[in-house]
């Protein structure tokens, strides 16, 4: 396997059993490089975000095997896999999922106190580093309540970012996003491929946003088309 590969799957497929067996995966094999933005497409039902949970340890049961880098992570348990997330893997979701009773500073500190690798003050001086990147430095003292919509999904990027994750996974980031923020999410996610080398990997319903991307994945019927 490359060293440039970052994130692989063999042949990866995923049944629903409820009420009848449905196959909603047939045999998915993708690979994405370091520092490549890549996106997701397809019709609503077509089995992305399925796959994207997969891809993020989410979802453990399908058949098929599991790469992040060259290490295997189909098999491991909960806890383990756990441990690979918060290092390895930022998330960003179309709702920003920030905790209301926090600052945005706490917010984008959370998953570095977690990962516990570094003290209080490093994960603070990191985390005011990523919203300064975002260009949301000036609102860290402010609940989470009390920002825009445009400024909260960048905080929730901040947030993905704090441990440096080799990869970052989205599903529709810029969903509720009006064209001006998109475009901004957007030329944030480029600049962190160019600047930190991190990869890319976004389910988007938004044609323009995958079409400025490195590569965008067809997906149709559970297949990668």
């Amino acid at each position: 396997m490359s060293h440039n590969i970052i994130l692989k799957t063999i042949g990866v497929q995923k049944y629903f059993i409820d009420p009848v067996k449905v196959q909603v995966l047939k045999n998915i094999n993708i690979e994405v490089e370091k520092g490549e933005f890549v996106s997701i497409m397809g019709k609503s039902g077509c089995g992305k975000s399925t796959l994207l949970y997969i891809l993020s340890t989410m979802d453990t049961s399908y058949e098929g095997q599991l790469f992040l880098g060259e290490r295997l992570l189909t098999g491991l348990s909960g806890a383990e896999l756990s441990v690979v997330r918060n290092e390895h893997i930022g998330f960003v979701f179309q709702f920003h999922y920030l905790l209301p009773e926090f600052t945005v500073l706490q917010n984008v500190m959370m998953p570095g106190l977690k990962l516990g690798k570094k003290s209080k003050e490093e994960v603070e001086h990191d985390a005011m580093n990523k919203l300064k990147l975002l260009g949301v430095d000036d609102q860290f003292a402010k609940k989470a309540t009390q920002i825009s919509g445009g400024q909260k999904q960048r905080v929730a990027i901040a947030r993905a970012l704090i441990n440096e994750p080799t990869i970052i996974m989205g599903d529709e980031p810029t969903g509720n996003l009006d064209s001006k923020n998109a475009g901004i999410v957007f030329d944030i996610f480029k600049e962190l491929t160019h600047e930190l080398g991190t990869s890319l990997l976004i389910v988007t319903h938004d044609p323009d946003f995958a079409g400025k991307t490195d590569r965008i994945i067809e997906m149709a019927d559970g297949s990668v088309v």
